[in-house]
Order: C-alpha cells, then sequence, then structure tokens
C-alpha cells in the first residue's frame, strides 16, 4: 500500500515537471513562431539558438522584487497566481498513462469542473487587485469564459454520447478520427478553446489597447509568472483533451494543435467583444444543440 502511495506522488511529479519544462519551451517555440512571422528573428542570445532563454526568463522574473497596490487584499492578491497555476497543474492529473494509480471513471467531468475554477481566479486577479482596468478585465473575462464553457461542454457531449464513455483515454476515437467526421465540431471546439484560454484574437480579458493589460496589469515578477505559466498549461491542458477525443490520441496532432494557438495570433486581429459573445449565443449554442439532439438520436436508434 505504501509503494502504491510512494509511486503515485512520484507519478505526480514526473508530470507536473514535464508540464512546468513544456511550459518553459512552448514560450520559446510562441516567441519564435511570432518573429518569423513578423519578419524578424526570435530569442536566438541566450544559449544555442536561444535554447536558454525560458530559463534566463524565469530567473529574471522570479528574482525580481515584487511591489502589490498599496489597497490591494494583498492576502488574496498573492494567493490567486499560485491557485490558478495549481489548478492548471491539476487539469494534467488525468492525463492517461498505463502505469499511474489514479483512476479517474469520469476523468472528463473532472477536466470540466476543475477548468471552470479558472474563471474565479482570473475574476480574483482583477477584483483584488482594486484596479479600475484589472477589474473590467475580470468582468470580461466572466462573461466571456461562462459562455464558451457551455458550449465546449455541448460540444464534446455529442462524442461522449457517441462513445458511451467519461474516460479521458487513448483509445477514445481510435477507430475513427472524430477531428475528421465532425469536422465542424472541431472548429467550433477550437474557437471555444481560445475563448476559454483568454488568447488572442480572443484575448479580451487582457486586451492592451483597451485594458493597459487586463487582469494581470498589476502584477510583476513572480506573479506576472505564475499567471503567465497558468496559462500556457491549461492551453496545452486543452491541446491534450483535443489530440484524444477529436484524433483518438495520435500524439503528431498534438505538435499541430499547440501550433495553432499561436498560429492564430500571429495571424488574426483582435475581434470586437460585442460579435464575440454574440458568435457563442447565437451561432454556437444553437448549432452545438442541433448536432448533440441528432448523435443523441442516432445513439438511441443503435440501441
Amino acid at each position: 500500500m505504501l509503494w502504491l502511495v510512494v509511486d503515485g506522488l512520484l507519478c505526480c511529479f514526473v508530470i507536473v515537471l514535464v508540464v512546468l519544462l513544456g511550459v518553459a519551451f512552448f514560450t520559446l517555440l510562441e516567441r519564435k513562431i511570432l518573429g518569423y512571422g513578423q519578419v524578424r528573428k526570435g530569442p536566438n542570445k541566450v544559449g544555442f539558438v536561444g535554447l536558454l532563454q525560458p530559463i534566463s526568463d524565469a530567473m529574471k522574473l522570479f528574482t525580481k522584487e515584487y511591489s502589490m497596490p498599496y489597497i490591494s487584499n494583498w492576502v488574496f492578491f498573492l494567493a490567486s497566481p499560485v491557485m490558478a497555476l495549481s489548478f492548471s497543474l491539476l487539469l494534467w492529473m488525468i492525463y492517461p498513462l498505463k502505469w499511474y494509480w489514479f483512476d479517474f471513471e469520469y476523468g472528463l467531468l473532472f477536466f470540466f469542473c476543475v477548468s471552470s475554477f479558472g474563471v474565479y481566479f482570473v475574476v480574483g486577479s482583477g477584483w483584488f487587485s482594486n484596479s479600475k482596468y484589472a477589474v473590467l478585465g475580470s468582468y470580461r473575462a466572466v462573461a466571456q469564459m461562462i459562455s464558451y464553457e457551455v458550449g465546449m461542454i455541448l460540444i464534446i457531449l455529442c462524442l461522449v454520447i457517441y462513445e458511451s464513455v467519461y474516460v479521458v483515454n487513448v483509445n477514445v476515437g481510435e477507430l475513427f478520427w472524430y477531428g475528421c467526421g465532425y469536422f465542424f465540431l472541431l472548429i467550433m471546439w477550437l474557437v471555444c478553446c481560445l475563448a476559454e484560454t483568454n488568447r488572442s484574437p480572443l484575448d479580451f480579458a487582457e486586451a492592451e489597447s483597451e485594458l493597459v493589460s487586463g487582469f494581470n496589469v498589476e502584477y510583476g515578477a513572480g506573479g506576472f509568472a505564475l499567471i503567465f505559466m497558468s496559462e500556457y498549461g491549461v492551453i496545452m491542458a486543452m491541446s491534450m483533451i483535443t489530440m484524444i477525443y477529436f484524433f483518438g490520441g495520435y500524439y503528431v496532432m498534438y505538435f499541430f494543435l499547440i501550433v495553432y494557438f499561436l498560429w492564430v495570433r500571429v495571424s488574426l486581429p483582435r475581434l470586437l467583444y460585442d460579435k464575440l459573445m454574440m458568435l457563442v449565443w447565437k451561432v454556437y449554442l444553437p448549432c452545438s444543440l442541433n448536432v448533440l439532439i441528432f448523435v443523441m438520436s442516432f445513439s438511441f436508434m443503435n440501441y
């Protein structure tokens, strides 16, 4: 029994370490792609072709002096980035490994329950900063993330009902790539992922041109680094769920899904906020409900 506990803790440590290393080099990949997309070079000075740049950035951020607004609620102000990173790492506990001791019978439900907590930390980061730009960014995040969570759940339910499984397993969709069969659902899902992770062109919670830096405007040094890491950890987790449920766990697709988040940032300008909200309530919600009804009818006919 003790060996199982030690083995489980060791597995958790390995997963967290790998995810943090992946986040570090994900940022390097993003800066490289942004550089080439804007016809300039990305970071290439620290280490061979800039491979040590993430380590240099982390050392600089975590060794800087930490300051906070004088009128902020400093306990929750400091706790929000830490909790955001913790919950983003908790998402990876459902990753299906054959030698892993956790058995999530309803792993997908666990994923959505944990990911839904992300909105609280975004709101907390803005609200407890006691800054008007941060509060406006947090208000936007609440409306955007909650609205698109509805669309995401309805889309993934279409696949769950067809497959009749809630377990996050690499065998889901193994015989049929849902990404090809339900191509329109995949497109809606990918847009919802952008909105859920506050990524450009749907990054209205940050929106530098309108809100300076949005909900994280008062954060610097280590606090900013933790928020930054949690955001990229969630992006990687979303890509993992997409790879498993839409592409049958085909690992090559994971790289293309990661690049997708970076490609849209290079290519597309930021939308208007009202169009973003109309898209989910007037387009995605009716479409996903219709597909869900069709899949449920098809499944009942098979029974």
